[in-house]
């Protein structure tokens, strides 16, 4: 409480300050031969619109001689004197010192700025209840548990027009849901297992579980029942791309469009083009992502994520322990799983992990969205926590029940395959 009312009462100051220098057309002017330094700075955490204020000596209350940035992203300063500047956070800045520069002058603050964003759950279709049904939003049903609740599907993927597409096992078809939230069938028959190409409703699938799309809007589908990838062009035409080793569960495409499939029954990840063993070994690979560096990684029933470097395809483990299970958040080794599953990755390089990859969902300590900063191996909680439910709500509050999909839209949006609740969830980050 003290430190907030200091705040409110410097903030006022800085704002008379102001008000006292226009009107006696006179301010303070930046020593160009002697350092900007800055002491200390108020709040040190906070989201996009939160003000900051900073306390200092030699600033000027020339507002635009000044620039504010946090890793090179300028804030709004919107008051400012010799010794303080008043400055707003945008929207997603992340962490980092602060920067003030005048004229040739800049100073560093010691401290971090902690941004914290605000991460909202939403439901984009589905109702919690099994079944099929097309139609908006709550009215849509999707069958991803089954008879027994064991299909672990991954299959999740987001288009540069933000239509989601959803591999619904249980009703042998690929859903489409465009941004509104109106889902239609894009392409398998809801009422036929089988092995067919075919455009739309036409084709026919045994056992969907994996899903990936490429620069063009072609997506792949891995179907584990018929031992095959399938790929779906955009106007719903379906082909057989190539019989696979064993059952694939999982696909990913890297930049260029080569193709790699996981499969957890023989413990190998697979790329299609050569058709070959990349990683082997593996204790059950479940989601498999790939970076813009042409890096793979791979979830594991260990509870590990494992990186598998690109060219080389030399493994290394990035978070977790080997076959010790658990829900903490930390650094590489420090950071525990449970059984983790779905994998994607955003434009920046961060790995969102879906927690869940029990056989049925149920009782597991991971029910969240994990996120890896893959450069320094930091794992937090990106939405959910260690309780199953189906709430929407911020952040921690929110609850997934056996969430065992996850993707990445071009905005940093990220959309979740809530298995137990039959439901696509929906993150926003601000």
């Amino acid at each position: 409480m003290k430190n907030i009312k200091t705040y409110i009462f410097s903030s006022l100051l800085l704002l008379t300050g102001m008000v006292s220098c226009k009107e006696e057309n006179t301010g303070y002017t930046n020593d160009p031969s002697a350092p900007v330094v800055v002491d200390d700075f108020f709040p040190k955490q906070g989201g996009g619109g939160t003000e900051i204020l900073i306390n200092g000596s030699n600033f000027s209350s020339d507002t635009s001689a000044i620039s504010v940035t946090v890793n090179g992203i300028p804030l709004k300063i919107i008051g400012a004197s010799g010794t303080q500047i008043m400055a707003v956070i945008p929207k997603k800045l992340g962490a980092g010192k602060l920067e003030i520069s005048i004229g040739n002058n800049t100073g560093v603050s010691t401290q971090s700025f902690d941004y914290r964003f605000t991460r909202t759950v939403s439901t984009l279709a589905g109702n919690g209840t099994a079944g099929f049904a097309n139609g908006q939003g709550a009215d849509a049903m999707f069958n991803f548990v089954g008879d027994g609740g064991w299909y672990r599907s991954t299959g999740i993927a987001v288009d540069d027009d933000l239509n989601v597409y959803v591999a619904d096992p249980g009703n042998f078809c690929i859903r489409k849901i465009d941004p509104d939230g109106n889902v239609t069938t894009f392409a398998g028959n809801p009422n036929a297992s089988g092995s067919a190409d075919g455009n739309g409703v036409q084709a026919q699938f045994s056992l969907v579980y994996g899903l990936a799309i490429d620069k063009q809007g072609n997506l792949y589908v891995a179907d584990p029942g018929n031992w095959n990838i399938r790929k779906i062009t955009p106007n719903g035409d379906v082909t057989t791309v190539i019989s696979t080793y064993s059952d694939p569960w999982s696909i990913a495409l890297d930049q260029v469009g080569n193709i790699y499939y996981s499969c957890p029954n023989v413990g190998n990840i697979y790329s299609v083009s050569p058709h070959e063993a990349i990683a082997t070994g593996i204790d059950y690979p479940g989601g498999i992502a790939i970076d813009q560096g042409g890096n793979l990684y791979a979830s594991s029933v260990d509870h590990t994520i494992k990186k598998y470097a690109a060219n080389t395809w030399t493994g290394s483990i990035i978070a977790g322990q080997p076959y010790v299970a658990g829900y903490v958040n930390g650094t590489g080794s420090a950071a525990l799983f449970s059984a983790p599953w779905g994998l994607a990755t955003d434009n920046d390089g961060n790995l969102y992990v879906a927690g869940n990859g029990t056989w049925d969902g149920g009782l597991n300590a991971d029910q969240s969205i994990r996120m890896i900063e893959t450069a320094t191996g930091k794992v937090s909680t990106f939405a959910g926590s260690g309780t199953a439910g189906f709430v929407n709500a911020i952040g921690e509050s929110a609850a997934f029940s056996g969430p065992g999909g996850v993707c990445v839209d071009k905005n940093g949006t990220v959309y979740v395959l809530d298995k137990r609740n039959n439901a696509i969830r929906k993150i926003v980050s601000e």
